[in-house]
């Protein structure tokens, strides 16, 4: 009787960024830094929000889920990718790098539209001021966040249930640092075809529809700031708005061209260098960019650490 999954291996091996012994410890320093300021930076955010009531609003609400996002993609992918660094061989359990593939899916998609809902926001927030709390309604962010996760959702359980169905019987080594969908498909001897054509459906529709929303609300928003008769308020407008576009650009650059071309033409050191800034670069920065320039933030932070540690004053 054939097998429920239709897999001949139980195990992978992560061949991993380098197989250069003089590169492992100072990428593995490099990495477990970037890791533990990715998680402080992420965790620190939602805290901040959480404790501050202040912040206590819409854009920081979806702030705090991007954090949490940010934070559980890192989890996801760092801690396995570490492991390559100080052990001969990084094997991973088939059920293992399965369940590590449905996580980095749902996190990644999540993010994807998380940053579209975040653009609109901020849109609304610029352009109609008096109606931000009409539009952006407690009980509509609620929806917006709901809709971000399902969609993760949805497209790792389409992701990988089709890919539950591919036979691997080729070499058990996966070209890559984490377990992704097109270096495992390059793994399969059955046909990928319907596994190829699902994650470019996906990926072009997850990539791209949150991306003209992105920009579609960056054009009204630099329209709005044009209007600004203050040159401070618009040029600390249009400071926001940089960083912003910044990090969108390099989050959806690096995942267009990893995801938006079939795997024959993908090529395999470049797609572990871009995976490398949307699953480990970005997930860092983002509390930096969103955050570290933000009044609010800051002001917040300090009465947050004055509650923490008072002073004693005689």
């Amino acid at each position: 009787m054939e097998e429920v999954n239709n897999t001949a291996v139980a195990e992978f091996i992560l061949s991993g960024l380098t197989e250069n012994p003089k590169l492992q410890l100072p990428l593995f320093l490099i990495f477990l830094g970037v890791y533990l300021v990715t998680v402080v930076g992420n965790m620190g955010m939602i805290i901040l929000i959480l404790f501050s009531s202040q912040l206590h609003t819409p854009m920081y609400y979806l702030l705090s889920s991007l954090s949490f996002i940010d934070c559980c993609q890192s989890t996801v992918i760092t801690p396995k990718m570490l492991m390559n660094f100080v052990t001969e061989k990084n094997v991973i359990p088939y059920p293992e790098c399965i369940a590590q593939f449905y996580f980095f899916c749902v996190f990644a998609v999540a993010e994807c539209h998380m940053l579209a809902v975040m653009a609109y926001d901020r849109y609304v927030a610029i352009a109609n001021p008096l109606l931000y709390n009409v539009t952006m309604s407690y009980q509509v962010c609620l929806w917006m966040v709901v809709w971000v996760y399902g969609m993760g959702l949805l497209s790792a359980t389409a992701h990988t249930v089709f890919l539950l169905r591919v036979l691997f019987c080729k070499t058990v080594i996966i070209k890559h640092y984490f377990c992704d969908i097109f270096p495992l498909l390059e793994l399969s001897c059955s046909s990928t075809f319907i596994n190829e054509v699902v994650a470019l459906s996906f990926s072009a529709f997850n990539i791209i529809a949150p991306a003209v929303i992105i920009l579609s609300s960056y054009v009204f928003i630099i329209v709005s700031i044009l209007h600004v008769q203050s040159t401070g308020g618009r040029r600390k407008a249009f400071s926001t708005c940089s960083s912003h576009i910044l990090a969108v650009a390099l989050f959806y650059g690096s995942t267009a061209f990893m995801y938006l071309q079939p795997s024959s033409v993908s090529s395999g050191e470049q797609g572990k260098l871009s995976s490398v800034f949307y699953t480990i670069v970005v997930p860092m920065l983002n509390p930096m960019i969103y955050s570290l320039r933000n009044k609010d933030v800051k002001v917040s932070f300090k009465k947050l650490l004055k509650k923490m540690f008072p002073l004693n004053k005689d």
